[in-house]
């Protein structure tokens, strides 16, 4: 079998481009024992993948120049040497951006497509919705009654957060970049209120979303987002810090914004940056609580799904424009 394969071939200054990307072609390896060949279905484009395009030192080892970038994918078994999977199962890995992986049977976990679609497993039960959870829950700590703002609610990991928050008896507010998506947060997903942040003027319209103030903020995107909800904490306030998206693609040493730190001091708030990996020991009860919500109807997703392998990297770009609802995901193969 021939396999097809996306390789970083520059680091991007700024946005990535067609020469950030090589399209490669080869014959797919033969397993040796304990391996297995796993045909991608699904491949998961995320913003963290950003940083990793960098040669700079960061919580995950950034992708070397040459090979094939990775990420989340759900995929098939066509191939196996080992006892752990048979010819069909379906897994989910952190595996190359290619339509085949020869890989180590105990990197990947057995998916049931029965229980849930299997692009979901890349979404609000993959690690997107184990992100919102431990964020929320962990850091966040929402109590009934308060208020919790979600940046990029529109997003994977945003939509969840607000959803959780909900379940949890909190006022929620989202902030998104278009009427289309604030629409969607607030009659789709039961958000109380949501804030367009290309809105003339952003302060005033959280302000007039959040009257009670901010007791919770959930941070995706950093920038002047979160520099017009600071400006609304109370009083030990918290602050999940998530991501960073509006400054991915910026040159180095070019965002700046608001001093924070007096604010922090002065509401006694407490901000924290986390990376799903600081949860690897409670893996299950984030699974468990997510399985159990969706199954009970309390959560809903979407996801904008492109398809065909050589989309990729316009899916990624994509991403960063904002033109996704939810999950970005790419279908390279059939399900069956």
């Amino acid at each position: 079998m021939m396999n097809q394969m996306i390789l970083l071939k520059n680091r991007p200054q700024g946005w990535p481009d067609k020469d950030t990307f090589e399209l490669k072609e080869a014959p797919v390896g033969n397993p040796q024992e304990g391996q297995v060949v796993v045909r991608s279905i699904y491949l998961s484009v995320d913003p963290y993948m950003r940083g990793r395009m960098n040669d700079t030192k960061s919580y995950v080892e950034p992708y070397k120049l040459g090979e094939a970038i990775s990420g989340g994918v759900v995929g098939e078994i066509v191939e196996s040497r080992s006892e752990l999977f048979r010819v069909g199962d379906k897994v989910l890995g952190m595996l190359g951006w290619q339509l085949y992986n020869v890989v180590d049977a105990r990197t990947l976990r057995k998916i049931d497509g029965e229980a849930a679609p299997l692009s979901a497993y890349l979404s609000v039960i993959g690690l997107t919705g184990l992100t919102a959870y431990f964020g929320l829950m962990d850091i966040g700590r929402p109590k009934a009654g308060e208020t919790v703002v979600v940046s990029g609610a529109a997003g994977a990991v945003g939509m969840v957060v607000g959803q959780i928050a909900k379940i949890q008896g909190a006022r929620v507010v989202g902030i998104a970049g278009s009427d289309e998506k604030t629409q969607f947060l607030v009659k789709e997903l039961g958000f109380d209120a949501a804030v367009n942040y290309k809105t003339a003027n952003l302060k005033q319209a959280l302000e007039q979303a959040c009257p009670q103030g901010v007791d919770v903020y959930f941070d995706n995107v950093g920038g002047d987002v979160s520099d017009a909800v600071m400006s609304l904490l109370n009083d030990h306030a918290r602050i999940p810090l998530c991501g960073a998206i509006s400054s991915y693609n910026m040159e180095e040493g070019s965002d700046a914004g608001p001093r924070i730190l007096t604010k922090l001091i002065k509401t006694r708030s407490m901000i924290k940056g986390f990376v799903l990996g600081d949860y690897a020991d409670r893996m299950q009860e984030g699974l468990e609580y997510l399985m159990k919500w969706l199954s009970e109807g309390k959560l809903k997703y979407e996801e904008t799904i492109m398809e065909g392998f050589e989309k990729v990297p316009e899916a990624f770009v994509e991403l960063f424009k904002g033109r996704n609802i939810g999950k970005m995901l790419v279908k390279v193969s059939p399900t069956e």
